[in-house]
């Protein structure tokens, strides 16, 4: 498995080495040891699996107590998946990496604990997989909208609008957030 760096520091694609026949494939989708070589830290205590329809818009979530890290991939279908740096103090404050994820090629990508997260669904539907690094605490879940200029994420297009929940509708912009983390 080839683990890359991105803009954003702390932030990591994975992406793994898919063996393939005519019968299907085989692909490793974790090892302990390689995340931690990769500079990968925490341990992975919670899996979590959503299946959402296209056009479905979930995020960008965060959790202000016991934060997750996040490891993510597909195993069906395709999203565009995003991380944004919202620590402030931050250099990186407010900028976003985002890439696709598919069940073809099989990447993941690592979000760091207080980093937002969040992705669109632009198959027909997806399964959507990830590890955290600590667990659900829903009252310290907190998010950013989605489509904060000061962000300024391009989310592709799906050919319907974004599909999203009420909270989600909700959430407030980077500049009006009362409860970010800091930047050690």
């Amino acid at each position: 498995m080839n683990v890359a760096s991105t803009a954003l520091p702390g932030v990591f694609v994975l992406e793994p080495e898919v063996h393939g026949d005519a019968r299907g494939f085989f692909v490793e989708t974790f090892r302990d040891s390689l995340l931690r070589e990769a500079g990968i830290g925490g341990r992975f205590v919670q899996d979590n699996h959503s299946r959402s329809r296209r056009g479905t818009l979930r995020g960008l979530h965060f959790q202000r107590v016991q934060p997750q890290g996040k490891l993510v991939r597909v195993s069906r279908g395709r999203v565009f998946d995003v991380a944004v740096d919202i620590r402030r103090g931050s250099p990186h404050f407010g900028q976003w990496f985002g890439l696709e994820l598919d069940d073809i090629r099989h990447r993941m990508l690592y979000v760091p604990p207080d980093f937002a997260h969040g992705f669109l669904v632009l198959s027909e539907e997806a399964d959507f997989i990830y590890k955290c690094t600590d667990y659900y605490h829903p009252q310290s879940e907190r998010g950013v909208i989605w489509n904060d200029p000061d962000i300024g994420i391009v989310w592709p297009d799906t050919g319907v609008a974004p599909i999203l929940s009420g909270k989600d509708r909700e959430l407030p912009a980077l500049s009006d957030h009362p409860d970010l983390p800091g930047y050690d």
